[in-house]
């Protein structure tokens, strides 16, 4: 799929039953994630919508993007993605980072959202991101995984998060889920993407009367303890409650990898959207 930079973006595709007139449904991955995380909710849409996952510039399969990797970059890609799909409608789906993303892209053209999934969402309302404390793990936690990814050893640490994949994600992500390139485009995104979320507290994108669906893990894990799983899951609910349609859904199954532990739940919540939003 080309952007209007020049540079393309891999997509994989499943077209779904044709003349359904529902709306097409778009999955962004969180912040060092490729498509293959959406492997196991993709093929449950797909049987009733079609349903695309992508890679962002510098992840998977899509070729490095030379500038700088804003969020408002980011965003202006993923426009350029729905573009190649005609007018919509559109219901996006965003996990982790994916979810500040899709929301920045929404508001963008709200005339061709139907509504938006956020799954287990970094979210501005929670304080803790914005402090020293979690931004030096950040950067030691990219440093680490730079570290592994150069001694090949980054899919071994991360073997737990391809395990429930299908055999083809599975080798899909082995292959290039866990490689230099992907992390340094991570560390690339994380310079600026806090800054940028940080902005939202006083300029939130405007989504007017889009639908919003806001799924949190009800577990630790994923390196959210106790305290960081309260604090995100508190952020979720006011902001589903201070959304249009909002709804706050808890993945019981789930720490922060609600995709791979609870895609039949990501895929009913998409499926709720579409059939109880009007269209735009």
């Amino acid at each position: 799929m080309p952007t209007r930079h020049g540079r393309t973006l891999h997509a994989l595709v499943l077209p779904g039953p044709t003349d359904t007139g529902t709306p097409t449904v778009v999955f962004e991955a969180g912040a060092a994630a490729t498509r293959s995380s959406w492997a196991l909710v993709q093929p449950l849409v797909g049987t009733w919508t079609r349903a695309v996952v992508y890679d962002r510039a510098g992840l998977g399969r899509s070729p490095t993007d030379p500038d700088s990797r804003t969020m408002r970059r980011m965003a202006d890609d993923l426009h350029d993605l729905l573009d190649h799909f005609g007018p919509g409608p559109y219901v996006l789906v965003g996990h982790s980072a994916g979810g500040p993303l899709v929301r920045l892209a929404a508001a963008g053209r709200l005339d061709r959202i139907r509504g938006l999934v956020l799954v287990d969402p970094t979210d501005e309302g929670a304080d803790m991101l914005f402090g020293p404390v979690f931004r030096r793990a950040e950067r030691a936690a990219i440093a680490v995984n730079l570290l592994l990814a150069r001694l090949r050893l980054l899919g071994l640490a991360y073997r737990s998060t391809a395990a429930p994949l299908p055999e083809d994600a599975r080798r899909d992500m082995k292959r290039d889920g866990f490689t230099v390139g992907l992390v340094k485009t991570h560390r690339a995104q994380a310079r600026t993407f806090l800054d940028e979320l940080a902005t939202f507290r006083d300029t939130p994108p405007e989504l007017a009367g889009v639908p919003v669906t806001v799924i949190s893990g009800a577990l630790t894990g994923g390196g959210m303890n106790k305290a960081a799983r309260r604090a995100a899951n508190d952020s979720h609910a006011r902001f589903a409650a201070g959304s249009a349609h909002g709804r706050h859904v808890l993945a019981p199954r789930s720490g922060h990898y609600v995709p791979l532990t609870d895609p039949g739940l990501v895929a009913e919540e998409i499926r709720l959207i579409v059939t109880t939003s009007p269209a735009t």
